[in-house]
């Protein structure tokens, strides 16, 4: 048995990071420190802690930790365990991105320019990040809209060129009608409008047009004088106004009641390129600092380039370390700023100005849903915190069901639950969801701090009104049982409204139906809402059953087998990778197995057969 006093006693004073485990050994919180001794400690003093830190450290069944050398390993270390492990307690960057960038291949004979999501190190040029694909596609537009480079993707010499040369879209360089240093000339020119660097730039072209109106080359001078006016309407697109700094990250951050967000702006060349925004959930008591350092961890940590300054509002903490880390990443320096006044004071509160009214649409947004739904449902209050729920089964076995929670319009992963039926046997939806429902109501009336939170003000289930009447059966016979046990007992905390969530002959979402069998009308986005709740608990019910069919499978073909312990089951599904493997495998092979002898191999064939 892990005592969490004993253990404490035994923290070396050394740089390390810290894991921390629940009662069912799930990593929930990740840390670094200098000194391991001083920082797990403080977990279990009683000192001040946030709301989201009380939450983690009541959960916390043991822990372990690993040394490191110093507190930049350890740094790069609790990066990578984060990322893997994804502990419900740390800052998550949930919807982590893979940015486009816009690829000039100039090893090329014949260099064309594309989006990649993927930095190699294979001597093209690479520009971006871009925050959306819109952004990279509207440039690779114009650049094959003024620039006459080619089209394809893969290139060959020809027999003849293909429409793009006939329409003057390409000069056909796969039939030879342009040398390469008149096409690297173009090559040239596009890397210059994606440096920012249009002012060179235009007086080239402005000249080249000069001489062929001259020459009374009055179509190429045309072209020359469209793509000036092209050049100078990207470039003034892209322009921020007085941003001397070159490559630069700016972060902003603002808060609401609910959640943070975190804007970043993107500026290369002294031009702001594109801009991206992160939602954070439950952190809002957290200081800015620390949730600018834990995004700064895990924003920058897979980043193929990046950038010469990163521009925050506060000093965090651990920014030597920080800085250190990622110019060892970069391979040159990279700083962390804090700017006191002037331009770049400026940009920083445009970011965070920025995170702020993004935050508010998105509040705007929410609010909007929530007012459609409680009208299309017709109940008396905003529904905040909407449950939905699903059974699944195979034949009537192994019966399951998935929970899923819709808090202020955001459906939270993190709150879904999963049942295994206790008292259902043999197929019968509806007295599992009975079962189900009753199950989880309990929860909440006789332990209100627990897992589950606050009863829901909506359910959802998913199905019409068999799953509808079995939900409000378990609600009437839970209000007799409790004004049984306690006349006092208000039951009127249980008048939760029921809705089923109707799907089509197709097994898509039709329509939500109300207790009289009533049809909903919904709109669009609603509609998309509720599809999306519907698949997010289908998802989770028919996952929770996979999983135990698969336990059943594999239980029943090796665990009755005399002689396989859990450890020579783990080595013998590492080399073969299945059951049926293990079966169509020669006792020969079996026996390769560290701690299985000819003997153990004959009776594994003989079983699995």
């Amino acid at each position: 048995m892990f005592n969490i006093e004993e253990e404490l006693k035994k923290l070396p004073s050394k740089p390390g990071v810290y894991i921390m485990h629940d009662k069912d050994d799930k990593i929930i919180y990740v840390g670094k420190a200098i000194s391991l001794k001083n920082r797990v400690r403080q977990y279990f003093r009683k000192t001040n802690k946030t709301k989201r830190i009380q939450n983690m450290v009541a959960l916390i069944d043991h822990f372990e930790y690993i040394v490191t050398d110093n507190e930049a390993e350890a740094l790069i270390l609790e990066c990578n365990l984060i990322k893997k492990n994804m502990p419900k307690f740390n800052v998550l960057l949930k919807d982590d991105k893979t940015y486009p960038y816009i690829k000039v291949n100039i090893k090329a004979e014949y260099p064309d320019v594309y989006i990649t999501r993927r930095i190699l190190n294979d001597g093209a040029k690479y520009f971006g990040p871009y925050a959306n694909s819109g952004a990279a596609k509207e440039m690779i537009e114009f650049i094959k809209s003024k620039f006459k480079i080619r089209q394809c993707r893969s290139f060959k010499y020809k027999d003849r060129p293909c429409l793009n040369y006939h329409i003057k879209k390409c000069l056909a360089p796969c039939m030879g009608y342009i040398s390469r240093e008149e096409y690297m000339k173009q090559i040239d020119e596009i890397i210059d409008v994606l440096e920012g660097k249009t002012d060179k730039l235009l007086k080239q072209i402005s000249k080249e047009m000069e001489e062929a109106s001259q020459n009374m080359q009055y179509e190429k001078a045309a072209y020359l004088r469209d793509k000036i006016l092209a050049v100078e309407r990207i470039s003034e697109k892209q322009k921020v106004s007085n941003i001397s700094e070159n490559d630069i990250d700016v972060i902003g951050l603002a808060k609401s009641e609910a959640r943070v967000c975190i804007e970043i702006f993107f500026v290369r060349k002294s031009k702001m390129i594109g801009r991206e925004h992160y939602f954070l959930d439950d952190l809002v008591d957290e200081e800015p600092k620390e949730i600018i350092s834990s995004f700064i961890k895990q924003y920058y940590m897979d980043r193929p380039i990046l950038p010469n300054k990163i521009m925050i509002r506060e000093e965090i903490e651990d920014k030597e370390l920080l800085q250190e880390w990622l110019s060892n990443v970069a391979e040159r320096k990279v700083e962390i700023k804090t700017p006191q006044k002037g331009e770049k004071l400026r940009l920083v509160e445009m970011a965070e100005n920025n995170a702020k009214i993004t935050l508010e649409n998105k509040e705007k947004d929410k609010n909007a849903i929530l007012l459609e739904l409680k009208e299309v449902l017709k109940i008396d209050k905003l529904p905040r915190k909407i449950e939905c729920y699903d059974i699944s089964n195979l034949s009537g076995t192994n019966m399951v069901a998935g929970m899923c929670v819709m808090q202020d319009g955001v459906i939270k992963k993190n709150m879904s639950r999963r049942f295994r039926i206790k008292t259902v046997f043999g197929q019968d939806d509806p007295r599992c969801m009975k079962e189900v429902i009753t199950r989880r109501l309990k929860h909440s009336i006789e332990n209100p701090n627990g897992g589950f939170g606050k009863l829901p003000d909506v359910i959802f289930v998913d199905g019409g009104i068999t799953q509808i009447r079995a939900a409000l059966e378990a609600i009437v016979e839970l209000k007799q049982e409790y004004r049984a046990q306690n006349e006092e007992f208000d039951i009127s905390v249980l008048d939760i409204p029921i809705f089923g969530m109707v799907k089509d002959d197709k097994h898509s979402t039709r329509a939500l139906m109300n207790k009289e069998r009533e049809e909903l009308p919904i709109s669009n986005t609603l509609f998309n809402l509720i599809t999306n709740f519907q698949d997010a608990v289908h998802d989770t019910a028919i996952g929770y059953h996979k999983k135990l069919r698969e336990k059943e499978l594999t239980k029943s073909a090796l665990d009755e087998i005399s002689g396989i312990g859990k450890v020579k089951k783990k080595a013998l599904l590492k080399k073969f990778g299945s059951i049926k493997k293990i079966a169509e495998a020669d006792a020969e092979e079996i026996c390769e197995v560290k701690g299985i002898n000819m003997e153990l191999a004959r009776k594994i064939k003989e079983s699995l057969s």
